[in-house]
């Protein structure tokens, strides 16, 4: 999927050989604290920002050349990006799933709702969505097209408990039914360890580890994800006053 990436901004290297994978029906998440090249790693797997050195494929299709045909199979959602206000959440999905191409947009839009069981905001405002409904018709809208490939922005950010089970259930079902692989960034490590198998560990651009959640916490001598993240996080505020002094 991803090879050697490296992208320089005016002071720092903020991802630094990066190459990762990620095969069919797999569930990645990719951690590590604010700094370490997670949202940086991700454009450049959406082709939004240009590697400096490294290459990009997804599903046979090279990226920036065969940006379309790639993302004609990803699906994207962030727990911050807004819903229209001026629209029904079926006036939303419709639209996008007339932009996906379906031959059913609104059959796709009832479908995943029903996934994240919220098949009673069809008919809702965006000004009526709380913040977690809004989480979860993002979500529904990116998964309408049965993306191979679904990448998530911190998905389940300040979302409720029930809210995030509901996130939860719906993405590993699409994941198991459909073989849709899951690319996933989060701060909430207790919900990582729900929902994914497999965990990337990024600090100062570089990979530092990869495997299950005990095996990474194992790399690290910690008890679980949130101690690694910690840890992380000491290291490179450590880091950053010795820099400034």
């Amino acid at each position: 999927m991803a090879e050697g990436l490296v992208k320089d901004y005016r002071r720092s290297r903020a991802v630094d050989g990066v190459s990762l994978r990620v095969g069919a029906g797999d569930r990645v998440a990719l951690l590590g604290p604010n700094g370490a090249g997670k949202t940086t790693t991700l454009l450049m797997l959406l082709g939004v920002v240009s590697p400096d050195e490294g290459t990009v494929e997804i599903l046979g299709h090279t990226l920036p050349k065969e940006r379309r045909q790639a993302l004609a199979e990803v699906g994207f959602a962030a727990g911050y990006l807004p819903l229209p206000e001026k629209l029904r959440v079926r006036e939303f999905l419709t639209m996008y799933g007339a932009l996906y191409g379906l031959r059913d947009p609104l059959a796709a839009a009832r479908a995943a709702l029903e996934r994240f069981l919220i098949p009673e905001l069809e008919a809702a405002m965006g000004t009526e969505l709380s913040s977690g409904q809004k989480t979860l018709v993002g979500i529904a809208k990116a998964t309408m097209h049965s993306p191979r490939l679904l990448v998530l922005d911190e998905p389940t950010a300040s979302l409720d408990p029930d809210v995030a089970l509901r996130v939860r259930t719906g993405l590993q079902s699409l994941c198991d039914d459909r073989g849709t692989a899951l690319l996933v960034t989060s701060h909430n490590m207790v919900e990582v360890e729900r929902l994914c198998d497999r965990v990337v560990f990024l600090a100062q651009g570089r990979i530092v580890a990869d495997g299950t959640a005990a095996e990474v916490a194992a790399v690290f001598g910690r008890g679980d994800l949130e101690e690694v993240f910690i840890h992380l996080a000491v290291e490179r505020q450590a880091a950053e006053r010795q820099v400034a002094t």
